[in-house]
């Protein structure tokens, strides 16, 4: 069939750079993979054994759209609890799909055709690219390695037009590792609130902070009533191929998200809720010894990634590292293909993250330390050889 039926935006959006060397690696023999952002940890046992028993129990329906609310209610004291931030579970939360579901909606929900979204590079693929599907136009921003790849709230003010709607922050950052500390919350804050603009925080990696506990946005001083907090159960319940995430924000910025999810989706599946209920009642002690496990391997990679001549800042969150390749003269593009083809190490080049991105690879240390181990033996090798 012609692509003259496709619509424009979705021809002109370029595939996940990412999948790229997914596909590649995945044809490879003996081949050490640093390159998928997901825990190597199995879903806790006692999270699997809830969703169990509630098939066992009949409960395969459909749940109310936004959730069951006792799966909300619980949200809402774990948000209490961590981040001192109230949501009524009634109103003020939305269970989603994985909490790429929730920034999808929250676009949509929000945007008009036009409306610019401030994007901080380099981020997550999909951030532009919901954007642009939403009608609106992405105005990046880029945070570089001279401040630790975070963003600072006079980027973001010279940034701001009369057509910005809002901005998507993610902290700790995805790839970056980059966490934004209260302080630098605070600054940010005073720019959105002076310009009225929406925030929508990505802080599904906020439980993988290992320097000190992440700070929420919304618990910014002036920000609750202008963020909406997404997060979910991916990446510190090891539970991402269970699809769920969850968006907390004002009534009427939810109410809009849950109109779109009940055309788009229904509601979230029910056996998941029941585990992610499970997760957030009793699941701490695995978070605290998942995180436990991967301030280890950060410290680990982020040494031999410096002794071998690709300079390294400390992420403070999340499981990637992002080291700069400039020494190699090679792009990143350059960089992550020849490593793949010689040592058999996946990577993901730092430009499939946004422009700020070249010069760098994306690593994820989500892997065990045997597998770490011998991912930096075959990298440091590589690196002598091609090192300029």
């Amino acid at each position: 069939m012609s692509s003259k039926y496709l619509a424009k935006q979705v021809q002109d959006l370029k595939p996940s750079g990412i999948r790229k060397f997914f596909d590649l690696a995945s044809k490879m023999e003996n081949v050490v993979s640093l390159g998928v952002g997901e825990p190597d940890f199995v879903t806790p046992w006692n999270v699997i054994e809830a969703s169990y028993h509630s098939l066992e129990q009949g409960y395969t329906a459909y749940t109310a759209n936004a959730g069951l609310l006792e799966l909300r209610e619980a949200i809402t004291d774990y948000l209490d609890e961590y981040f001192s931030v109230s949501y009524n579970a009634e109103d003020q939360v939305l269970v989603t799909v994985g909490a790429s579901q929730a920034i999808d909606i929250a676009l949509r929900a929000l945007l008009n055709p036009g409306d610019e979204v401030i994007i901080v590079e380099p981020c997550f693929v999909a951030y532009s690219s919901a954007v642009i599907l939403a009608g609106g136009v992405p105005v990046t921003v880029s945070a570089t390695s001279d401040n630790a790849f975070k963003v600072t709230a006079e980027q973001i003010e010279a940034a701001v037009t009369d057509k910005t709607k809002a901005i998507v922050l993610c902290s700790p950052n995805n790839p970056t590792g980059a966490v934004l500390n209260a302080q630098e919350l605070s600054e940010i804050s005073e720019v959105l609130c002076k310009h009225d603009i929406i925030a929508i925080s990505d802080e599904i990696y906020a439980e993988l902070s290992y320097d000190e506990k992440a700070t929420s946005l919304a618990e910014v001083k002036g920000m609750k009533e202008r963020t909406i907090l997404i997060s979910g159960f991916s990446k510190s319940f090891a539970m991402t191929g269970w699809r769920l995430g969850y968006a907390a924000g004002p009534t009427e910025i939810i109410q809009a998200m849950t109109k779109i999810h009940q055309y788009t989706i229904m509601c979230a599946p029910t056996m998941a809720q029941h585990g992610a209920l499970e997760a957030l009642r009793n699941g701490r002690d695995s978070v605290n010894d998942m995180t436990t496990s991967y301030r280890q391997r950060r410290n680990f990679v982020v040494k031999a990634l410096n002794e071998m001549g690709l300079s390294c800042h400390l992420p403070g969150g999340a499981f990637y590292v992002f080291p700069s390749i400039k020494a190699t003269g090679m792009t990143s593009e350059e960089f992550a293909e020849k490593l793949l083809e010689e040592e058999q190490v996946a990577v993901v080049p730092g430009n499939v993250f946004g422009e700020s991105g070249e010069g760098y690879i994306r690593c994820s240390y989500a892997t065990s330390i045997k597998q770490l181990d011998e991912a930096m033996k075959r990298m440091s090798r590589f690196v002598e050889k091609h090192i300029q």
